[in-house]
């Protein structure tokens, strides 16, 4: 199973993005999907999960501005982000905790390669 994260980019203050990230390979299911980040310096933290039937859950940092939502059928996973400010500046990361790939197989704690987020004041 692979990750693969995109639109990532820069953008000024204030501004707006939407990063993707699509699970590919042999998938039968897939249970939380998430987005977390990791400024320079810093340790990766969480931004958002939600489960397979859409149970949200964010950072305090991002409530209000960033809004997480999947598409089962296509097994990708969204980020809104809007107002972004200087302090979401990281690489953002997605996560599939687990992914079901056989009758009783499955994959745990799958990572993309990441995608760069950069804000300009």
């Amino acid at each position: 199973v692979q990750l693969v994260e995109s639109g990532g980019g820069l953008v000024q203050a204030g501004g707006s993005l939407r990063l993707s990230c699509a699970a590919s390979g042999t998938i039968l299911s897939i249970n939380t999907m998430g987005w977390y980040r990791q400024a320079p310096g810093k340790q990766r933290e969480l931004v958002a999960t939600i489960t397979s039937l859409g149970r949200t859950n964010y950072a305090d940092s991002v409530k209000g501005r960033f809004t997480i939502s999947r598409d089962n059928a296509k097994n990708t996973v969204y980020l809104q982000m809007n107002s972004l400010k200087a302090e979401d500046i990281a690489v953002y990361y997605c996560n599939a905790d687990s992914v079901r790939i056989g009758l009783r197989t499955y994959e745990y704690d799958v990572w993309g390669q990441g995608t760069q987020v950069t804000v300009s004041s």
